[in-house]
C-alpha cells in the first residue's frame, strides 16, 4: 500500500517566521541524529539568505509523521521574490499562513493569501510568536477574518482552523494555554485538514517542472509534482515545451526528499514531489508527459515585471582588475543562466551590443542578482531602476503600489510629507495605542524608488516599510526625486586627507583617504541641488614658514557607507553604479567634465522629447 502524503506550502510575510517553523518541524520529526549539530534556519541555505536573514528561494524538504509523508515546500517573504511563491503553490495541496501574533497580517501576508485562494488550496492559519509580550492574538484573528472577506473567500476557506505557535520554541496549541509542549497540534491538524493529493498513478503521465537546481555528478535536476501517472526510472518521456513541441529525452535517475536529503528511487506515484536527473535543457513551468500519448500541462502563469535596470560592462579607468569576468559575452551568458531559475526576471536588449535591461519584480530582487553576480567574479555596470510603463486603450498606465508604513507616532508628519512629495495618497491610519503607528498609502512605483533610505533616515532608523503591486494607474507625471547634487572628482590619482578635510563642509563624503579615484567618480553627496566638481588629491603644500595655523589638526567625518542598495537607490539619471567583487563606486556616464554639462543637456532633450511622444 502506498503511502499517504500531504503536500504544503509554508506562506508569509517577511521575518513572520517561517524558516525557523520548518526548522522546529524538522527537529522534531527525528530527521536529525540526537548528536548532530544542525545550524540555525538550516533551510537558507546560501550565504546572501544567511547574511541578510531572508529567504531568497523556495526549497523543498520532507518530513515523516506517523507514517504520513509531509512534504513542505519553504517560501520567501518579500514581494519581490513573489515568482517564487507562486511557483510553490502549484506544487502543494495546502497552505500554513503564517502571521505575527503582534505585527498582524502585513501586504505580503495579503498577496500570499490572494494567490492560495485563487488556487482553492485549503488555509491552516498559525499564529506565531504568541511568547512575544506585546501579542494580541485574539485581534490580530479579527484582522485576519477581515482581509478574507476583503479577499472575497468563500464560506468553506473561511472555516480554517487556527493553530498558536511559538515556532523558535517548538511549541503549538490548538487552543490558548492547552498545556502542548510540543508541534504535535500542528502535525495532527496538517493531517486532518490538508487533502491527499488527487492524482490517479495509472492514468497518463502528467509532471510540471517547478524549480531546478544543479549537481556536479548529474547535471540539470528538475524538481517538480507528479500529477497522473507513475514515472519510472529509465522510461523514455516527452518534454512539453513552452512552445508547443514535444521532445523525447530519458529519464537516468529519480530521487525522492528525506529531510533535506534525496534519496534515489525506481518509481515516483502520482501526489508526490520528484527530483529528476538527465532532463538537460528542460525549463521551469514545461511539462514530462507519455511519449505516446502526451497530455501536457497548462503552463505557470507568473505576474508581470514592474521595474527595469540597464545592465552593462564595466568601461571605467578601473576595469578588469579585480573581475574575472568583464565582456558582454559573459554578462549576456550569465543573464541567461539566470533566466533559467528566475522565472520573475526577463531580460531584454538594448541598442547596443553592451548593454541588457533586465526587468524585474523591485529594487531588491535585482540588487540580489546584482550581489550574486559581483560573488561569482563578475564586473558590471548598472543605471537607475526605472518603472515599467505601459498603453492600455490609448494611455499610459504604470504600476501602482499598496505601502505600509509602520513607524512611532512623532514622525507621523515628516512620513506624510516624505510621501506627499512623491504622490502618495494615505488610504488608512491604525493606532494600536503602543506607541507606533501603520499608514496604509497608494503610491505609484516610482515613488518608491529611493524612498527606503529617505524614510530610515528620517525616522532615525525605526520605521518599517513594506509595499506590495496593488494594480496599475494612469501614468502620474513628473515627480520630484533626488533634491541633491553630487561631489564628482576632477581628476585621477589616491584621495588624501587634507582634500577631504576641505571639501567635507561642501556635503556628505563618500571615500576616506587613501583611495584611489578617477575622473568623473562620485565621491560624496553635494549639500545643494547642482553637480561640483572636486579635487580630492590635493596635497598640503610643503613650506619652510611656520604659522600657528599651519599644524591644526585634521578631524574627518568618517563617510557614508555605500552598500549595493544604497548606491542603486541614490544613483540619478546620468549616473552608474560600477560593481565588482572587491568594489562598488558611483560615477557619471559621462566621465570627461568639459562634455558632461553637454551631454546631460542631450539627457534632459531626450527625456522631454519621449514624455511628448
Amino acid at each position: 500500500m502506498p503511502t499517504p502524503i500531504r503536500n504544503i506550502a509554508i506562506i508569509a510575510h517577511v521575518d513572520h517566521g517561517k524558516t525557523t517553523l520548518v526548522d522546529a518541524m524538522l527537529r522534531q520529526s527525528g530527521i536529525f541524529r540526537a548528536n548532530q549539530e544542525v545550524v540555525e534556519r538550516v533551510m537558507d541555505s546560501n550565504d546572501l539568505e544567511r547574511e541578510r536573514g531572508i529567504t531568497i528561494l523556495a526549497k523543498n524538504t520532507e518530513i515523516s509523521y506517523r507514517g504520513t509523508k509531509i512534504n513542505i515546500v519553504d517560501t520567501p517573504g518579500h514581494s519581490d521574490f513573489g515568482g517564487e511563491v507562486e511557483r510553490a503553490l502549484r506544487m502543494v495541496d495546502g497552505v500554513l499562513v503564517l502571521v505575527d501574533a503582534s505585527e498582524g497580517p502585513l501586504p505580503q501576508t495579503r498577496y500570499v493569501l490572494q494567490k492560495a485562494l485563487a488556487a482553492k488550496l485549503p488555509p491552516i492559519m498559525v499564529l506565531n510568536k504568541i511568547d512575544r509580550p506585546d501579542a494580541r492574538p485574539a485581534a490580530v484573528l479579527d484582522e485576519i477574518y477581515d482581509l478574507f472577506i476583503d479577499l472575497d473567500a468563500t464560506e468553506d476557506q473561511l472555516d480554517f482552523p487556527v493553530i498558536y505557535c511559538n515556532a523558535k520554541a517548538g511549541i503549538a496549541h490548538a487552543k490558548l494555554d492547552d498545556g502542548s509542549t510540543t508541534l504535535e497540534p500542528l502535525f495532527e491538524q496538517i493531517i486532518a485538514s490538508i487533502p491527499p493529493p488527487a492524482g490517479d498513478p495509472k492514468a497518463v503521465l502528467q509532471i510540471q517542472v517547478t524549480n531546478l537546481d544543479y549537481s556536479d555528478f548529474l547535471g540539470r535536476l528538475a524538481i517538480a509534482r507528479v500529477f497522473q501517472g507513475t514515472l519510472k526510472r529509465g522510461t523514455e518521456v516527452g518534454i512539453a515545451k513552452l512552445d508547443g513541441k514535444i521532445q523525447p529525452t530519458k529519464i537516468t535517475k529519480l530521487f525522492t526528499f528525506r529531510g533535506l536529503e534525496r534519496d534515489e528511487a525506481e518509481e515516483v506515484l502520482a501526489g508526490d514531489i520528484v527530483a529528476i536527473a538527465g532532463v538537460e535543457g528542460i525549463q521551469i513551468g514545461e511539462s514530462i508527459t507519455d511519449l505516446a500519448n502526451p497530455a501536457p500541462l497548462e503552463p505557470l502563469l507568473i505576474d508581470e515585471p514592474t521595474l527595469t535596470m540597464v545592465f552593462t560592462i564595466n568601461t571605467s579607468p578601473f576595469a578588469g582588475r579585480e573581475g574575472q569576468f568583464v565582456t558582454s559575452r559573459d554578462l549576456r551568458a550569465r543573464l541567461e543562466r539566470e533566466l533559467l531559475t528566475n522565472v520573475s526576471l526577463r531580460v531584454e536588449d538594448t541598442g547596443t551590443t553592451d548593454a541588457f535591461r533586465v526587468l524585474g519584480r523591485g529594487e531588491l530582487q535585482l540588487a540580489i542578482l546584482i550581489e550574486t553576480m559581483r560573488r561569482e567574479g563578475y564586473e558590471l555596470m548598472v543605471g537607475k531602476p526605472e518603472i515599467v510603463v505601459r498603453t492600455e486603450n490609448g494611455r499610459r498606465v504604470e504600476p501602482l503600489e499598496l505601502l505600509v508604513i509602520d513607524c512611532p507616532e512623532s514622525f507621523i508628519g515628516i512620513v506624510m510629507e516624505s510621501l506627499g512629495s512623491r504622490r502618495g495618497e494615505m488610504k488608512k491610519m491604525v493606532n494600536h495605542h503602543s506607541g507606533r503607528v501603520r499608514m496604509e498609502f497608494s503610491i505609484p512605483s516610482r515613488g518608491l524608488i529611493g524612498l527606503r533610505s529617505q524614510l530610515l533616515t528620517d525616522t532615525r532608523g525605526t520605521a518599517l516599510i513594506h509595499s506590495l503591486l496593488e494594480g496599475w494607474t494612469e501614468y502620474a507625471g513628473d515627480m520630484a526625486m533626488r533634491l541633491t547634487g553630487a561631489l564628482v572628482a576632477d581628476r585621477p590619482g589616491v584621495s588624501v586627507a587634507y582634500a577631504i578635510w576641505g571639501i567635507q563642509e561642501r556635503g556628505e563624503m563618500f571615500v576616506g583617504p587613501g583611495v584611489e579615484v578617477y575622473e568623473g567618480m562620485i565621491v560624496g553627496e553635494n549639500a545643494r541641488e547642482d553637480d561640483m566638481n572636486v579635487n580630492i588629491t590635493k596635497e598640503k603644500k610643503q613650506t619652510n614658514m611656520r604659522s600657528s595655523s599651519a599644524d591644526e589638526a585634521i578631524r574627518l567625518i568618517p563617510p557614508r557607507d555605500m552598500t549595493l542598495e544604497k548606491a542603486i537607490e541614490f544613483i540619478a539619471d546620468d549616473e552608474y553604479v560600477e560593481v565588482t567583487p572587491k568594489s562598488i563606486r558611483l560615477r557619471k556616464k559621462v566621465l570627461d567634465a568639459k562634455k558632461r554639462p553637454k551631454r546631460w543637456q542631450e539627457i534632459r532633450a531626450s527625456a522631454e522629447a519621449s514624455k511628448l511622444t
